[in-house]
């Protein structure tokens, strides 16, 4: 475990006090806290513990919290008997009663340890606050939870998921075998669950604008234990090189963590996401227009891009597609190498750039631009180079880490907190404003999350932090007039700052990559509640056989978006696919939802499940793949799928052929490396 700073999110201001009831936890062996409408948070004084039962079931005990403080690891059985107290609050989560045990001692900080209830949630909320008593605080490692022991099932039937802190490097989401691990540690949000039965505990963190944080699931003598902490820094994991930066101050704070347990764990991860958008409010401007969709540049054309191939690319989605939208408009994004259309550079001529986006508009689709805005590409040209919009040098702008720089993918981290960053980010964005862009791509941005041995703004001390300024200060630069789509960035944090964001690292037309994508949707399918939508990245049909092609597209249809990719400036088969498949109308009712699929299985280690299902309106979908080499029959319970038995038939949305359903079960055979997206409709 590593350090962490306080927390400056206040969704707890609207807090007030009610009543107040406090007694000396000594008064009596435990104390029972109530949560929802059958949870039971039990605290053992003598042992300073805490336990969670729901409907009568104990989910975990014997969990303890524990912090860091100049070094020093002070655990809550390092105090006297805690001070119980209890009061009623009202909040964005709803009417409810917090909960606290003070721990004081004159040779330690004081501990408060607050638990969240609410009698319409199913979950809870706890957090642990250090107060000074004289000294300077300083820590980079607080748990609110540790070594709880999960007692809800057999660990022989339990796993739990490798959840990345981003999406880059083509990291992998990973559902592992707990009692054939010793120990897995997940950014920011942990999952324990029984596959067959789907009963799964939850933890994760739900502030983030100050602490990357953690879970660690561990397998000890054959049971299963886990330990919920901020301060995580992890070089495979979080990127950083050095650890999490150091907060100090008469007070600090962990993050508020989620708590739960729920009969599905797939209901549980998507309150889990729900419950961050309430706590962690979107500082990004309300989306109220339809699902985007569209095409991006980086699927083929990549830095091959200019004025005469994308506006043909632009000519076939207005003469070819007209269909193909959500709403009354589609998004044309120039990724990377936009800038082959600006003469002498960023400080250069953008007046071709202009008669793009003009272009786009006047055959009524939406222009869209791209940028990394806290890289640095040219580094190894030397540190004089000066940076756009200002008189600092680039230089003068590096993440410093220690006697060296954060250097990732090829590019260097520049500090969102520096003057000449903000500077730069103003000046690029209000060159793409007045070109007339209405959608803007922003990308590594992991790289503003970097722990540094020295910000430049002293207040800041955390790579969270120092994204928070970065984040907020790009916004505003955006100012309402821009879609924002974020494509490698953290999972968790950029929930605040965008309306559409990657699941996974690229992905382009393979059944390969389409089942890599579709890894991070079997895992992480729950972010469609944490943004406004979640995308697959482009889709590409070229050069591949009609079955990947169809796999590929289901694969963006079923995570929310479309977002194609070829290069539509020439006709070949992916055009003539484009015009069938991308008119579809039943397909875009789907992505008109916009909502991500579930995955019906998560026991899939780092590949992915077979098939997903969603629910719209009145209307079952379900989306089978077959990633393998050789054709596959399936038989598929209703049950399974969440659908009640009964009298339904299967319709095919490709070739609207739909056949009778025998059994309460659904038979079908798919070729090799093909996939099938169907409706179940009663009959």
């Amino acid at each position: 475990m590593k350090p962490y700073p306080f927390s400056r999110n206040k969704l707890f201001s609207s807090l007030f006090l009610m009543s107040i009831f406090c007694i000396s936890a000594f008064a009596q062996k435990t104390i029972k806290m109530n949560f929802g409408k059958n949870g039971i948070i039990t605290y053992d004084s003598k042992q300073k513990t805490v336990a969670v039962s729901q409907s009568g079931k104990i989910v975990f005990s014997g969990a303890k919290a524990s912090v860091i403080v100049n070094g020093k690891t002070i655990t809550t059985d390092s105090y006297p008997d805690a001070v119980f107290a209890k009061q009623t609050i009202k909040d964005d989560l709803g009417n409810g009663i917090k909960y606290t045990l003070t721990y004081k001692d004159k040779n330690n900080p004081t501990l408060i340890q607050s638990f969240y209830t609410y009698s319409n949630r199913t979950y809870f909320i706890t957090q642990i606050e250090i107060l000074s008593n004289g000294q300077t605080i300083a820590t980079n490692c607080i748990a609110p939870l540790a070594l709880g022991k999960a007692s809800f099932d057999k660990i022989e039937n339990l796993h739990t998921v490798f959840i990345p802190y981003d999406n880059d490097a083509f990291i992998s989401y990973n559902s592992k075998k707990l009692d054939t691990i010793s120990q897995n540690t997940s950014a920011e949000v942990g999952i324990i669950f029984n596959n067959n039965s789907r009963n799964g505990f939850i933890v994760g963190s739900l502030e983030h604008t100050v602490w990357k944080s953690a879970v660690k699931t561990i397998n000890k003598n054959k049971e299963a234990q886990f330990s919920a902490w901020a301060g995580f820094s992890e070089k495979e994991i979080t990127r950083d090189s050095i650890a999490h930066g150091i907060i100090k101050g008469e007070k600090v704070l962990s993050p508020k963590f989620f708590v739960g347990y729920y009969s599905d764990w797939r209901e549980g991860m998507e309150e889990y996401a729900k419950t961050n958008r309430i706590v962690e409010k979107p500082f990004v401007f309300t989306w109220d227009k339809p699902t985007p969709v569209g095409w991006n540049s980086w699927g083929v054309l990549m830095e091959k891009i200019n004025f005469e191939n994308t506006t043909k690319v632009v000519d076939f989605f207005a003469k070819s597609i007209p269909q193909f939208r959500v709403g009354d408009t589609a998004y044309i994004d120039l990724d990377s190498f936009w800038d082959n259309m600006v003469k002498g550079g960023f400080t250069g001529d953008f007046s071709k750039l202009k008669e793009f986006a003009d272009y786009c508009k006047s055959r009524g689709l939406e222009p869209g631009a791209y940028w990394a805005p806290f890289t640095d590409w040219g580094w190894k040209d030397g540190p004089n180079r000066k940076a756009e919009g200002s008189d600092y040098t680039f230089g003068e702008m590096w993440t410093k880490t220690g006697d060296t720089y954060f250097d990732f993918d090829g590019a260097r981290a520049i500090d969102p907190t520096h003057p000449g960053t903000l500077k730069r980010v103003d000046y690029v964005i209000n060159k793409l404003k007045a070109c007339g862009f209405k959608m803007i791509k922003i990308d590594f941005l992991g790289h503003a999350t970097a722990e540094s041995t020295s910000f430049y703004d002293k207040n800041i001390t955390t790579g969270m932090q120092a994204y928070q300024v970065g984040m907020e200060h790009l916004v505003k630069a955006l100012d309402g007039q821009m879609l924002i789509y974020a494509a490698i960035s953290p999972n968790m944090a950029t929930g605040r700052y965008a309306h559409v964001r990657r699941i996974a690292c690229d992905a382009w037309k393979t059944i390969e990559q389409t089942q890599y994508t579709l890894n991070s949707v079997n895992y992480g399918w729950w972010q469609t509640y944490l943004y406004d939508y979640i995308d697959a990245d482009h889709v590409v049909f070229a050069d591949v056989t009609e079955g990947e092609n169809r796999a590929r597209l289901i694969s963006a249809v079923i995570t929310g978006t479309l977002i194609t990719g070829d290069d539509y400036s020439k006709e070949g088969i992916w055009s003539k696919r484009a015009k069938e498949w991308l008119q579809n109308q039943e397909l875009l009712k789907i992505v008109a939802n916009g909502v991500a699929f579930r995955p019906v299985e998560g026991n899939t280690g780092k590949l992915t499940t077979e098939v997903f299902e969603q629910k719209i309106g009145n209307d079952w979908y379900v989306a089978v793949l077959n990633y393998g080499a050789a054709a596959k029959n399936f038989a598929l319970p209703l049950e399974r799928l969440g659908v009640k038995n009964g009298k339904y038939k299967l319709q095919n949305l490709f070739t609207a052929e739909t056949v009778e359903i025998k059994n309460n079960s659904i038979d079908l055979n798919l070729g090799a490396k093909d996939a099938g997206l169907f409706k179940i409709v009663k009959r």
